[in-house]
């Protein structure tokens, strides 16, 4: 078997452990016969954890590692990581897991929650799946095979991004809280048509996918997303067609010690991804400036 027979071997694994994870949430999320569907533990430094959150982590690593084993693949979960020794998983071939991203919207039963486990090799992203259990959707990419999003009925369509190239006429996909006054200034600053709300990233990034919306940014204040938060939307979304770098252009790479993703990120639809990062930057300097 070839690498590139290997990898769709491995992208059928990965979403049917995808889809396995998601039905895990879903069942927590409508409650069901368990009682203890949120059991949150807001101890959590970098916010609430849930039941669920544990149980689907359990779940994906499991079954990636009865099948793939741990000599060649490393596995970089959000709910294992120990973020205090900083230190890269010692693998050129890592899964990078967000069992439930977006916990706080799943806490507040507003549906957009969903799961990311992605394939990095050598810091980049070659498979991603983003499931996203209330809208029963799943979105999947491998690298250099474009997007497609399956269905729970087992329909799967190519996925493409909007083809918008001004400014003027894209729409930012923001969070309804969670703005310092920073980013607020550079959203406010930014020539862009309109905004439009949802909660996790991967939620954010499908919102570029089904043509909702165009751009989503990330700019870390105090505290800053995780690599788990952005390898599978990533790359879901640049095989759609979409665009993903620091405001520099430059990429992003994943498993380099420091999980945190400090500094600005711009994902857009891909058509006037420079121009907005140039005035990203230029924003920010003047923000920062004052």
């Amino acid at each position: 078997m070839n690498q590139s027979e290997k990898l769709a071997e491995i992208l059928k694994l990965a979403r049917s452990v995808g889809w396995g994870a998601a039905d895990i949430l879903s069942s927590y999320y409508h409650g069901g016969d368990k009682e203890d569907q949120l059991d949150v533990n807001e101890d959590k430094k970098d916010g609430p954890v849930t039941t669920a959150d544990l149980e689907a982590n359990h779940y994906i690593l499991n079954k990636l590692q009865a099948e793939l084993g741990t000599e060649e693949f490393g596995y970089l979960s959000e709910e294992t990581f120990d973020v205090k020794k900083a230190e890269p998983v010692a693998n050129d071939w890592v899964w990078i897991i967000d069992p439930l991203d977006g916990t706080r919207d799943f806490i507040d039963k507003t549906g957009e929650y969903c799961l990311h486990i992605a394939l990095a090799y050598q810091g980049r992203p070659v498979i991603a799946i983003v499931a996203i259990p209330e809208a029963g959707k799943l979105y999947y990419a491998s690298k250099g095979n474009g997007t497609f999003v399956e269905t729970r009925d087992g329909q799967i369509t190519p996925i493409k991004v909007s083809d918008r190239s001004t400014p003027e006429e894209l729409y930012l996909i923001v969070s309804r809280s969670h703005r310092d006054e920073r980013f607020q200034k550079l959203i406010d600053a930014l020539p862009l048509k309109g905004k439009k709300y949802m909660g996790s990233v991967g939620g954010k990034i499908s919102t570029i996918l089904e043509q909702e919306s165009d751009v989503y940014i990330s700019l870390s204040g105090k505290s800053a997303a995780k690599d788990w938060d952005f390898a599978a939307p990533e790359l879901i979304l640049t095989e759609a067609g979409g665009k993903f770098t620091y405001e520099t252009g430059e990429p992003v790479f994943y498993n380099q010690g420091d999980v945190k993703k400090w500094g600005c990120l711009i994902a857009t639809n891909g058509h006037c991804h420079e121009l907005l990062c140039e005035k990203a930057a230029a924003i920010l300097k003047q923000i920062d400036s004052e």
